[in-house]
C-alpha cells in the first residue's frame, strides 16, 4: 500500500445526469485514494461510472444536464468542488492533466501539434515562444515520436494514431502534473503500438512522478500497470485492493466474472465463462445489490435483493461490496471447474 498523503481523495461522490427518461446515477457515491507515484486502475464494463467519475475531478461535467449532488474531491487540500471556474482552470492542464480517449477529436484539427503543445505550456507559464517550443520538442523526444523538431510544426492528420496518442501524452505532462489521468488510453491501438503507448505512459510517469489514474476494461493492461485497482458496477465501487489481491483473491462476483469473461493464451480453456445478463439502467438500477440480478453467488437470496451491501474492510486495504464476501472460494472453485482453468490465481 502506499503511504503518505493521497494527493487525491475522491470521497462519497454522486454525479446525475437528468433525462427526459429520468435522472441517470451516473456515480453513486465513489470514494477512492490517488497516492503520488501510483498508478490506480479503474476498470469496469461501459457505464460503470470509470469516465464520468474522472470528468467530476476535472470539473468537465455539462451542468446542465449533468449535477454533482454530493461528494468532496479532495487535491491538495483544497476540495475542486468549492472552486470557481477560473480557479479550476488554473488547476486543469497544470497540476492535473489528462490524456483522453481519442487523440483525433481532442486535438484541433486546423492547429499544428506544437501550437497546441505550446499553448498548454503559456498558459500556465510566462515562457517565451522560443523557450515553449523548445521545451515541447523535448517532450516529443521524451515520447519517442522521431524527428520531433519537424514534427512541431506538422497537423494532426500528418500522425498516425500511436503517434498522436503520444503527442497527448507529451502535452499532459508538459506542466509536470501531480495527476495525470488516461481515460483509455489504448483503444483502437493494434497491440503494437498499444504496448509503446503503455511504455511512454510509464516514461512520463516516471518523469513526473505524478499519481495515475487508468481509466479501462482492459483487465490485462490492469495487470501490468496498476498498483491498486478500483472496480466499478453501476456506478458505484464493488471492490478495491492491491493488484495482487484483486488478481489472486477476487472477493467480489463481479471481479471474478470479469476475468473467467476473458479468453486466455497460457491455457486451454474447455469454455469462456459469461457474466450471464446486462448492465444495469442507470436511470432504475436494482433494489439491493446492483449486481444481483446477474450474480450466480447470491442465487436470488432475499438479503442480495433487499439490502445494498456496504464496502467490507477485509484487511490490508482489500474491501468488497458483497454480503457474501466469505463465499467467493466457492465460486471460484464452481469457475474453475467449468473452465478447466485457475481463472483467479493465473488472474486475467
Amino acid at each position: 500500500m502506499a503511504a503518505g498523503q493521497p494527493i487525491l481523495s475522491i470521497r462519497d461522490l454522486v454525479t446525475e445526469f437528468v433525462t427526459p427518461d429520468g435522472v441517470v446515477h451516473a456515480v453513486d457515491h465513489v470514494s477512492y485514494d490517488v497516492y503520488p507515484g501510483e498508478t490506480v486502475g479503474v476498470v469496469g464494463e461501459s457505464g460503470s461510472g470509470k469516465s464520468v467519475t474522472a470528468m467530476s475531478v476535472l470539473g468537465l461535467i455539462p451542468q446542465p444536464p449533468g449535477r454533482i449532488s454530493n461528494g468532496e474531491i479532495i487535491f491538495e487540500d483544497r476540495d475542486l468542488l468549492t472552486l470557481s471556474h477560473k480557479q479550476l482552470r488554473r488547476i486543469r492542464g497544470k497540476d492535473i492533466a489528462m490524456v483522453f480517449q481519442d487523440p483525433m477529436t481532442s486535438l484541433n484539427p486546423v492547429l499544428t501539434i506544437g501550437a497546441q503543445m505550446a499553448e498548454a505550456v503559456t498558459t500556465h507559464e510566462d515562457v517565451s515562444d522560443e523557450v515553449a517550443r523548445k521545451r515541447c520538442v523535448e517532450l516529443l523526444e521524451l515520447v519517442n515520436v522521431p524527428d520531433a523538431d519537424a514534427r512541431f510544426d506538422q497537423y494532426p492528420h500528418e500522425f498516425s494514431g500511436g503517434m498522436r496518442q503520444r503527442a497527448m501524452i507529451a502535452m499532459a505532462i508538459a506542466n509536470q502534473p501531480k495527476l495525470l489521468i488516461a481515460d483509455e488510453p489504448t483503444t483502437a491501438l493494434d497491440v503494437t503500438i498499444q504496448a509503446q503507448v503503455l511504455e511512454v505512459l510509464e516514461t512520463a510517469q516516471d518523469e513526473t512522478n505524478a499519481g495515475t489514474i487508468l481509466i479501462t476494461h482492459d483487465l490485462g493492461l490492469i495487470a501490468e500497470m496498476a498498483d491498486r485497482v478500483v472496480v466499478m458496477y453501476g456506478g458505484r465501487v464493488v471492490e478495491t485492493g492491491d493488484v495482487d489481491q484483486i488478481f489472486h483473491s477476487p472477493r467480489h462476483p463481479y471481479t471474478l466474472g470479469l476475468m473467467a469473461s476473458l479468453p486466455r493464451l497460457d491455457t486451454d480453456l474447455e469454455r469462456l465463462e459469461p457474466i450471464p445478463g446486462s448492465p444495469p439502467s442507470l436511470i432504475s438500477l436494482p433494489s439491493g445489490c446492483a449486481f444481483h440480478p446477474r450474480c450466480r453467488l447470491g442465487a436470488g437470496r432475499a438479503r442480495c435483493r433487499t439490502d445494498e451491501p456496504p464496502l467490507y474492510q477485509l484487511g490490508d486495504g482489500h474491501a468488497s461490496a458483497c454480503h457474501f464476501h466469505d463465499e467467493m472460494r466457492l465460486e471460484i472453485e464452481r469457475i474453475e471447474q467449468t473452465t478447466g482453468a485457475s481463472i483467479a490465481e493465473e488472474g486475467a
